[in-house]
């Protein structure tokens, strides 16, 4: 890659929009869910799957489930977005409030 195209691809990440929210990884073969939140959503699965594949999650119980069952097991999903303009300064309560009642609306472990 050329360093214009570099600095561009570099610019263009910065500039793209982040969107905060609420997400869910189910197992269909045990029926488990967990939730988290994310500052930014459209990283989030990549994170969290490349945890799982090196068997390094945080989570131990979604760990095992994994280990267990295997990749295609799982599905990831969106629960809930927000705008991140409206919250950039109340963010971090807003997530928590967000996740503590999706988990109780699915039935949950957080992750």
């Amino acid at each position: 890659m050329k360093g214009e195209d570099r600095k561009a691809a570099v610019l263009a990440y910065k500039e793209r929009k982040v969107e905060p929210g609420i997400y869910a990884v189910r197992c269909a073969a045990s029926g488990q869910a967990w939730v988290g939140s994310a500052p930014d959503l459209s990283t989030i699965q990549n994170r969290q799957w490349f945890a799982l594949r090196q068997g390094i999650h945080s989570n131990p119980s979604l760990q095992q489930a994994w280990n267990a069952h295997g990749a295609d097991a799982f599905a990831f999903e969106i629960v809930e977005r927000m705008e991140d303009e409206e919250i950039r300064i109340v963010r971090d309560r807003l997530l928590k409030e967000a996740l503590a009642r999706c988990a109780e609306a699915l039935g949950a472990e957080r992750i």
